[in-house]
C-alpha cells in the first residue's frame, strides 16, 4: 500500500474534479446550460419584468453560446464588485454584465475580445447647482459628494482626476445612486453613458439632469467585454470565435440597438490584448 501511495504522488498531481468532467467548455456543451453573473444593471444586463435575464450583455453572450451549441443561460445576480470575485471562485463560469476591460481586471480575469466603446456620463440636480461638468470639477470642490457603484471604473477615473475618498459614496446598484441624489445625501452620480440613461428612465427621476458638455476622462474610452476564469481559456476562444461572425455580419449591432447602443458605441479595432496593457 505504501509503495502504491507512494507511485501516485510521484506521478504529479492527481486531479479527479476537473478532469472526471472534463473542461467548463465541454460540461457545457454537454449539458446545454452555462453559469453567468450579472450585478443588474440597465442596459448591460438585468432582469426584465418577467425576470428573465436580458440587455446587452446577456443577448449577445446568449447568441454566442447559441452558435456554441449551449442553448440555456443560467443567471446569478450579485453587485458589480462581487463579480470577479464569484468568477473566481467558481459561482459562475462567465460574467456577461458589460464589464470595461482595464489592466487591473486583466491581472484577475481572462476577457473576451471588445463587445462595445462607450463614454462616461454623470447626472446632478435640475440647474446644476454645483456646476459640475467634470471630475476635475468635483475634486476641486471637497464638500461634493457623487455616488458610484462598488467596483466601478469610474471610481478609478475619479481618483486619477485627484476626487478624494470621502467625496465618493459607494453604491451597491443603480437604483441606490439616484436615491442618493434624489435625498441630497450626493450631489451627483455617475455611471456609463447608456446606465445613466436606463436607470433614470426606469425610476422616472423628476428633477435630475444628465451634464451635457461633460468633459470625458483622458483615459482610453471604456470598452466592455465578458470576462472568464484565466484558466478557461478554451471557453474563452470558443466565444471569441463566434463573436467574431457576429461582428462580421452586423449581428452585433442589430443586438444591442434595442438597448440605446448606436453604430458609434461598436468596439471598433481595439482588442483585448491592447486594452490590457492601457493602449
Amino acid at each position: 500500500m505504501v509503495v502504491l501511495v507512494t507511485s501516485i504522488a510521484g506521478c504529479g498531481n492527481l486531479d479527479l474534479g476537473a478532469d472526471s468532467e472534463g473542461s467548463t467548455l465541454e460540461k457545457a456543451k454537454k449539458e446545454g446550460k452555462i453559469t453567468v453573473g450579472f450585478a443588474d444593471e440597465k442596459p448591460f444586463a438585468y432582469k426584465d419584468e418577467d425576470g428573465k435575464p436580458t440587455g446587452e450583455a446577456v443577448e449577445i453572450a446568449r447568441k454566442v453560446f447559441k452558435r456554441m451549441g449551449i442553448d440555456e443561460i443560467e443567471p446569478v445576480v450579485t453587485d458589480f464588485g462581487s463579480l470577479i470575485p464569484g468568477l473566481k471562485a467558481g459561482r459562475f463560469d462567465v460574467v456577461t454584465a458589460g464589464m470595461y476591460i482595464t489592466p487591473e481586471r486583466c491581472k484577475e480575469v481572462a476577457f473576451g475580445e471588445p463587445e462595445y466603446s462607450i463614454s462616461e456620463a454623470l447626472a446632478v440636480k435640475e440647474g446644476n447647482p454645483e456646476n459640475l461638468k467634470s471630475y476635475e470639477d468635483v475634486a476641486e470642490n471637497p464638500d461634493v459628494k457623487i455616488a458610484v457603484m462598488k467596483g466601478a471604473i469610474e471610481v478609478s477615473y475619479m481618483e486619477n482626476a485627484g476626487v478624494k475618498k470621502d467625496q465618493m459614496k459607494i453604491v451597491p446598484n443603480q437604483p441606490s445612486a439616484v436615491s442618493a441624489l434624489q435625498s441630497g445625501r450626493v450631489d451627483g452620480i455617475t455611471m456609463t453613458g447608456p446606465s445613466l440613461e436606463a436607470v433614470l428612465e426606469s425610476a422616472n427621476a423628476k428633477k435630475i439632469e444628465v451634464v451635457e458638455d461633460f468633459k470625458q476622462p483622458p483615459e482610453p474610452r471604456g470598452t466592455g467585454a465578458a470576462a472568464f476564469r484565466t484558466d478557461d481559456e478554451e471557453l474563452r476562444d470558443a466565444y471569441n470565435k463566434e463573436l467574431k461572425k457576429l461582428k462580421e455580419s452586423g449581428e452585433l449591432l442589430e443586438t444591442i440597438k434595442p438597448f440605446g447602443f448606436t453604430e458609434d458605441d461598436l468596439p471598433g479595432d481595439k482588442t483585448t490584448e491592447q486594452l490590457c496593457k492601457g493602449s
